[in-house]
């Protein structure tokens, strides 16, 4: 809850001698945010099923209807779709029926994500899938704003979510996660509180990032990729509820996360995949001593990390969208 992050906020101020202005007025922010974000309790559109490269779908699963490829969502009202007014605009189903348009093949959607949950709830998400049956061909995760306003520590939380993807590697899924995404651009969050938040939200994607990676998962860095088309079109982008994504912010996502799902099918081809930032220019341009060099007029560089031999060699296998 936005709660939470007030109180922790509060009491790091206090150490320093602003306690008590700092817990009214973060209060005061929190008290707003609240009032602009319902706390939901609804549930997402379900797409589940199989999609056929007609068009058709979903058709229902039955012993005697099965799909070439089986894909799982887990992860929070994100990965759920919370906002979409209708299947068909929810992240698994839009990212179910680009992949069944690529590759020609049927796909079976399988929704394990659940509105509301933290990086502490993926562990029960993929028990209940190996309780449940065979795991998936690939799964994909979004997970990662509850962990922010929960105030759930950066790294416990990442190492969480390197956790889930170890044991769905283990059992031979191909494992996609879109890391934590910006908080900053959900503007009914008033200042400062926002800009705590989005501070947040991208130490738990590096963290996430790290964690995927060396569990043998992909990580694809949401808050990079999508927070400027977030900040441009808030309108267009988010839901009526002004905090979780539209159809439109839901498609995108789903168009974000295509490419390194389809790499990992070997469904790329030759070309290469879109590089995302080496570094989150958003964090890089927050940075205290960015911010300071900014006022005062002294040349920026931006900080630059040597690219993964890793991911650089997943890389070289890709191939074109156009």
């Amino acid at each position: 809850m936005v709660r939470d992050v007030t109180a922790s906020i509060a009491a790091t101020a206090g150490s320093a001698g602003a306690g008590w202005a700092a817990w009214n007025f973060l209060n005061g922010q929190a008290r707003a945010a609240r009032a602009v974000i319902p706390h939901r309790t609804d549930n997402a559109p379900n797409g589940d099923g199989i999609y056929l490269p007609d068009g058709s779908g979903p058709i229902r699963v039955t012993p005697r209807v099965t799909a070439d490829l089986h894909m799982m969502v887990f992860g929070d009202s994100t990965a759920a779709g919370l906002g979409a007014e209708s299947p068909d605009e929810t992240p698994g189903v839009a990212l179910t029926r680009m992949v069944v348009r690529e590759t020609g093949r049927s796909v079976r959607l399988s929704t394990k994500a659940i509105v509301g949950a933290t990086s502490r709830g993926l562990s029960g998400q993929v028990d209940a899938m190996l309780i449940a049956g065979r795991p998936p061909d690939v799964a994909v995760i979004l997970i990662g704003a509850n962990d922010i306003t929960a105030v759930n520590a950066p790294s416990p939380a990442a190492k969480r979510v390197g956790s889930a993807v170890r044991r769905l590697v283990e059992v031979d899924a191909k494992v996609i996660v879109g890391t934590c995404p910006d908080l900053g651009v959900v503007t009914a969050i008033p200042q400062p509180l926002r800009s705590v938040l989005r501070q947040w939200g991208f130490r738990l994607a590096a963290a996430q990032t790290h964690e995927v990676r060396a569990a043998g998962g992909r990580p694809v860095p949401l808050a990079d990729l999508l927070s400027p088309v977030f900040l441009a079109s808030p309108d267009r982008m988010f839901s009526s509820d002004n905090y979780h994504p539209s159809a439109a912010g839901y498609q995108l996502a789903a168009e974000t996360l295509l490419p390194e799902v389809l790499a990992s099918m070997g469904e790329w081809g030759a070309g290469p995949l879109p590089d995302p930032p080496e570094v989150s220019e958003f964090a890089e341009n927050n940075r205290l001593v960015v911010r300071m060099r900014r006022r005062l007029g002294i040349p920026v560089r931006l900080r630059r990390r040597r690219a993964d031999a890793t991911v650089g060699s997943d890389r070289s296998a890709g191939r074109s969208m156009a």
